[in-house]
């Protein structure tokens, strides 16, 4: 008996060691019959555990993950559209906070009444409804969860994370340093290739699917670069802050990636509008006279339009020049016959749409062969709709494309009021460079859309969050010490 108590003794004050030995073990003879993956055991207990009781950790390290990881589908393993590490985790992430949810019964009532978070509910609920009456129900099903961890973990939760004012900054770091490492290994893999345009489309693989996604984050974080690049902040930050802004630019210039570039040029045009105040009236009268002029010399704008054959080009300024060409560029051309396949899906099914995720699926039928281009195929399968407003429109009806309108108007309104009323300071800087980095991916949506993507959608619901948290949680305080 005395041996048996001895035994128990040693186990329960070396158990750890005893454990740790036993995995080893176990974990040796695995490899021998090629099966490698118990190896990967005690990284899950760790993120358990970092879920459970450091849980900004986690968030940090998904942040960082995300630029770096990898889809299923491109790997030999396989088979479903999922990404690694970040979408197991971000869905482990939401599990939990439904469960705290339905255990707490709370949720700060000030973020849960805000107009922002009001817009995300309704375009969720109406992705709920048309994911029921979708073509492909499981495919509408992944789309939907997909979209609601996005929204859980880089909206609900970092809202919350957000109340403590320096967590934006680690927020901020822990994707641009992974970004630019990819960044830096994208060009040093182009240049290989002397620069060229088409090599340019692939040398960031296997982090981004194409240059058009990479792009797209590129332009998305330029702009909060400029954050660190203030007179505030001391010497050592501002210049590792121009660096990087170095690199991005450089980075989105041999991206070749047309969308973005004009995005940038609509978020400069943006922030001299912010910046010198200028009244929504004035914006809303040149827009008007803008249309007007544009309808009255529409038939000499179009012969001019088919008059351009510039083609993507290795020169920057031919590059540039095909942005406007629809006579003969294969890319905006296909763009067309995917946008005009859309409408045709909708004015087929204009209530509910086809299903959130359907489109690629479905569209094939929908081409006209006179719009068909080198790079279409009869099978379609070859991507989404090409933009945030038709393929919504498609897949999810008329109110799919207006929910989402709607969020995009309400996170602007209330942003810019947000921006305009708060004092001149560290929080004003980073609502003013959130909505620029914002209106660089609402300006590209109209040529692509990546919000099924984790690389697109962690930075998307991130700067919403972070434009919520300020309003709820640092607003008052800043408007209050500006009154004393």
């Amino acid at each position: 008996m005395s041996n048996f108590k001895g035994l128990f003794h040693i186990l329960k004050t070396n158990w750890i060691y005893i454990a740790g030995f036993v995995f080893i073990g176990l974990n040796s003879w695995l490899i021998t019959q090629e099966f490698y993956y118990l190896a990967i055991l005690p990284f899950i207990l760790v993120l358990v555990f970092m879920a459970f009781f450091k849980l900004d950790k986690l968030m940090w390290f998904i942040v960082f993950s995300t630029p770096l990881s990898l889809n299923l589908e491109e790997l030999e393993i396989g088979g479903i559209g999922m990404y690694l590490p970040t979408e197991p985790l971000m869905f482990g992430v939401m599990l939990l906070f439904f469960f705290r949810l339905i255990h707490e019964k709370r949720f700060d009532s000030k973020v849960i009444k805000h107009p922002i978070t009001l817009a995300i509910f309704v375009n969720i609920v109406w992705i709920a409804i048309t994911s029921i009456t979708s073509e492909m129900p499981a495919v509408s099903l992944k789309f939907l969860l997909a979209r609601v961890w996005f929204v859980v973990c880089f909206y609900f939760v970092m809202t919350q994370l957000f109340a403590k004012k320096d967590n934006y900054k680690k927020f901020l770091w822990a994707y641009i340093t992974s970004l630019t490492g990819i960044i830096i290994y994208a060009v040093i893999h182009l240049w290989m290739y002397d620069f060229a345009q088409k090599p340019a489309h692939s040398v960031m693989n296997p982090f981004f699917k194409d240059h058009t996604s990479y792009g797209a984050v590129l332009a998305m974080y330029l702009p909060m670069l400029f954050i660190f690049f203030n007179k505030r902040n001391i010497s050592r930050v501002r210049l590792i802050a121009l660096l990087l802004i170095s690199i991005f630019v450089i980075g989105t210039i041999l991206s070749y990636t047309r969308a973005a570039w004009v995005s940038l040029a609509g978020a400069l045009v943006l922030y001299f509008i912010y910046k010198y105040k200028i009244k929504f009236k004035v914006l809303f009268g040149l827009g008007i006279l803008v249309l007007m002029v544009i309808g009255f010399s529409w038939s000499t704008l179009m012969m001019n339009l088919e008059r351009n054959n510039q083609d993507s080009s290795d020169k920057l300024s031919e590059h540039v020049e095909s942005i406007s060409n629809v006579s003969s560029d294969a890319s905006n051309l296909e763009r067309i016959n995917r946008w005009s396949s859309a409408w045709r899906m909708f004015q087929e099914r204009p209530v509910f749409g086809w299903g959130p995720g359907t489109y690629m699926f479905q569209y094939a039928p929908f081409q006209m062969s006179n719009e068909q281009t080198i790079i279409s195929t009869n099978g379609g399968g070859l991507g989404n709709a090409h933009s945030e407003y038709i393929g919504p429109l498609a897949e999810s009806g008329l109110l799919g494309m207006l929910t989402f309108i709607a969020l995009i108007v309400t996170v602007f309104y209330k942003g810019s009021i947000l921006y305009h009323k708060l004092p001149n300071g560290e929080l004003k800087t980073a609502v003013l460079f959130c909505l620029l980095s914002l209106f660089t991916y609402v300006a590209h949506g109209f040529l692509n859309n990546y919000l099924d993507t984790d690389k697109a959608s962690v930075p998307f619901w991130g700067f919403i969050a972070l434009i919520v948290a300020i309003d709820v949680y640092h607003s008052k305080k800043l408007l209050d010490f500006k009154a004393h």
